[in-house]
């Protein structure tokens, strides 16, 4: 039964703030936290718990206030674990020594999910398939870890260690991993980053020529190129079974290297003339994932400016909008590139990163941004937070509905005021609420919270607002009407 209730309201800065501009009511809205090399967080290795803890939490906390409703969540940045692991050590980036837990003992993954959901905030587990020891010559490793127990299983390239993806070993191993994480843990999501083959160095070749003789198979000698790809496409499609076996609703998605191929090289490619790319350099066929639905969701990293030469962001931007197989497509920032000191003007200011939202908003096809990385928010490079804010970000946004997900639809929450506080009843199988203000014909999303509560206040808004229970596909119950007068 919808309730109607004649109050004044307040609802806290934590909660939200009216816009001058209505913003889309669905948008992903996601950071990147990078734990490899300690890039975002823990700022450095060997911080108490408490402090790991506290840093954490004032990242997630300037993530919601600037409007972000995703987080993704480094946990395996090289073989190593921010998570309890039963197969992989503690990374030397958590405790600063390789398989040495912190103390006291807590499980960085699932304190970030408890932080993420009291939030509303999604959080992706973020790993990557082949990179097993991050700058090998300096590592010190775990006695424990794989590359000392199963060393015939890698291969050096340059500064780091890979697991060889040309062994069927490889792939079985890493869809354990990422099975482990999926069974155990709460997360919304796995996410994959642009690591597959390593990034070509000049005049070093990729040491896998003696795995291509024994495990070529149907490929001639001449088709190298073919086989990694295949090699690659096998790990995609065996980790998609592997997560939609145990939890079917369960995107699993790729944030690639932003262009697929040139147009120089393929019809099919676009107006770039990028020095790598994901097809020929990578060896990762991202298209073909896509149309098979061996992925839920793209992520391209777009990490250039409008108008540049060789790899334009309009340019690029466009043309994943229509290469993205009916898949949500959200384009990945680079946020880290604002420097009042770069030789490029256009990353002089945080107007750069604005163009280019509101140029994703024109697409048919693009749902939101990924942005990289958290750190740029915490020191707000160049006032990005409040770019963001004041000119894009200015109302809370919905995560996209998972399609996937097939479970039952909250019923509507009942309203009751409380003195100075608006609360309603907790709904079975909701995730969090949305408190909608309507403005005459059209609705904006006011607040996204996990509580039951709002505070009043008199005098900020009139008007009518609605409150609706959210699941975990994000589907939406039906809305209690709330209105608001002086």
């Amino acid at each position: 039964m919808k309730k109607v209730i004649t109050i004044a309201l307040l609802v806290s800065i934590s909660l939200g703030v009216f816009a001058k501009k209505k913003s889309p009511t669905r948008e992903m809205r996601a950071v990147w936290i990078a734990t490899v090399d300690n890039i975002d967080w823990p700022s450095k290795p060997g911080l108490s718990v408490e402090e790991q803890k506290k840093e954490l939490i004032a990242h997630l906390d300037q993530h919601k206030k600037n409007g972000m409703n995703t987080v993704i969540f480094q946990v395996r940045p090289a073989t190593d674990a921010f998570y309890n692991s039963p197969y992989e050590p503690w990374s030397q980036w958590l405790t600063g020594e390789q398989g040495k837990a912190p103390e006291p003992t807590y499980d960085p993954l699932q304190f970030a999910i408890e932080e993420c959901h009291k939030r509303a905030m999604e959080i992706h587990a973020w790993m990557n398939p082949y990179r097993a020891v991050f700058l090998y010559k300096d590592a010190k490793t775990d006695p424990n870890h794989i590359t000392n127990t199963r060393p015939e299983l890698f291969l050096t390239y340059g500064k780091h260690k890979y697991f060889n993806p040309g062994l069927p070993e490889t792939r079985d191993y890493v869809s354990k991993i990422v099975g482990d994480v999926v069974r155990r843990y709460d997360v919304d999501a796995i996410h994959f980053d642009d690591y597959f083959y390593p990034y070509k160095i000049k005049d070093e070749a990729f040491p896998d020529s003696e795995s291509f003789t024994k495990h070529g198979g149907k490929f001639y000698p001449d088709q190298i190129d073919d086989w990694r790809r295949e090699n690659v496409n096998l790990v995609i499609k065996q980790i998609n079974d592997t997560i939609k076996s145990i939890k079917h609703w369960m995107p699993f998605g790729i944030s690639p290297f932003g262009v697929w191929r040139n147009k120089s090289v393929d019809k099919s490619g676009s107006r770039t003339q990028a020095g790598q790319t994901n097809y020929d350099d990578l060896y990762a066929d991202v298209l073909l994932w896509l149309k098979n639905d061996w992925i839920d969701y793209v992520a391209p990293q777009i990490y250039w400016h409008i108008g540049k030469k060789v790899a334009n962001y309009r340019v690029i931007a466009k043309w994943w909008n229509k290469n993205s197989y009916g898949k949500p497509c959200y384009i990945g920032q680079g946020a880290y590139r604002l420097n009042p000191e770069s030789s490029i003007k256009s990353w002089h200011s945080a107007d750069e990163i604005v163009r280019q939202i509101k140029l994703n908003r024109k697409l048919k096809n693009v749902d939101g941004s990924m942005f990289f990385s958290a750190k740029n928010f915490v020191e707000n490079k160049l006032g990005i937070n409040e770019a963001l804010t004041n000119e894009v970000y200015n109302s809370p946004a919905l995560h996209l509905q998972n399609t996937l997900y097939h479970g039952e639809i909250p019923q509507s929450p009942t309203l009751r005021l409380e003195g100075k506080m608006l609360k309603w009843t907790k709904s079975e199988n909701a995730q969090y609420y949305v408190v909608y203000q309507k403005l005459g014909k059209s609705e904006k999303v006011f607040c996204i919270t996990s509580l039951t509560e709002m505070r009043l206040q008199g005098g900020q808004a009139i008007g009518e607002y609605c409150v609706c229970a959210v699941n975990k596909g994000h589907c939406e119950s039906e809305k209690s009407n709330v209105i608001v007068n002086n």
